[in-house]
C-alpha cells in the first residue's frame, strides 16, 4: 500500500498495491508499521459498513469532539462515492479549508481522515457500500458536524439538486471561521 499526503495537513490518501493474477487480486488495506512510517499512528478499536440504497445520497459533515475525536480510514468496496473533508483543527495552517476525492471499487483508493476534520460522503451509484475504521469508540453525546453546504467552506460538490439527507444533516448550524468559530459540543472547545 501507499500513503500518499493531500492538500490538507495530516490527511492522506491509501493507494492499493494490488498482486494480480486470473483469479483476481489480493492487496493490503491497512499496514500499522506502513502508517507510522508516513507519521500516522492509527489503532484501529471499532470498524463500521456504510450501505447506500441510491445515488445522490449525501452523508456529513460529521465529527466526534473532544475528548473523543476519532481519525479514520474510509474506502468505498461497491459503487462509487465523492468523499469530503474539512480541517477543523484552528492551529493548522489549512484550518477551513476542504479536500474530495472519488473513491470507488474501480479505483480501490481510501482516505486517512485525522482528528479535528469533519468529513461526509456523496453517492455518485446506486448500491454503494462504505467500509470505515475508527480509532475512537462512537459516542453519541459528542458527536457533531457542519452542514454539508455551508457558505464558509465552498465545497464543490459534484452535483447539488435533488439530495438525500437526514434530518439531522439538514439541521447543522452555519460555521463561521472569521469570528471566533470554535465548534462546540458538550462545553468542549473543538480544535484546541
Amino acid at each position: 500500500m501507499l500513503v500518499k499526503s493531500t492538500t490538507l495537513n495530516k490527511a492522506a490518501v491509501i493507494e492499493l498495491e494490488p498482486i494480480e493474477d486470473n483469479r483476481g487480486y489480493f492487496a493490503r488495506s491497512f499496514c500499522k508499521g506502513t502508517m507510522v512510517e508516513y507519521g500516522i499512528d492509527f489503532d484501529v478499536v471499532q470498524t463500521n459498513v456504510a450501505f447506500n440504497h441510491y445515488a445522490r445520497t449525501l452523508r456529513g459533515m460529521h465529527f466526534q469532539a473532544p475528548p473523543f475525536s476519532e481519525d479514520k480510514i474510509v474506502s468505498c468496496f461497491q459503487g462509487a462515492i465523492y468523499d469530503v473533508i474539512i480541517d477543523l483543527n484552528r492551529d493548522s495552517s489549512t484550518f477551513g479549508k476542504w479536500y474530495g476525492l472519488t473513491l470507488s471499487e474501480e479505483n480501490r483508493l481510501a482516505l486517512y481522515v485525522p482528528k479535528g476534520f469533519a468529513h461526509g460522503y456523496l453517492t455518485l451509484t446506486d448500491n454503494t457500500s462504505i467500509h470505515y475504521m475508527v480509532s475512537e469508540y462512537y459516542t453519541p453525546s459528542y458527536e457533531s458536524g457542519v452542514r454539508w453546504n455551508d457558505p464558509a467552506f465552498e465545497i464543490e460538490w459534484p452535483f447539488t439538486e435533488n439530495l438525500i439527507l437526514s434530518p439531522k444533516d439538514e439541521r447543522w448550524e452555519d460555521f463561521n471561521i472569521y469570528t471566533d468559530g470554535m465548534i462546540q459540543s458538550k462545553g468542549e472547545n473543538y480544535g484546541q
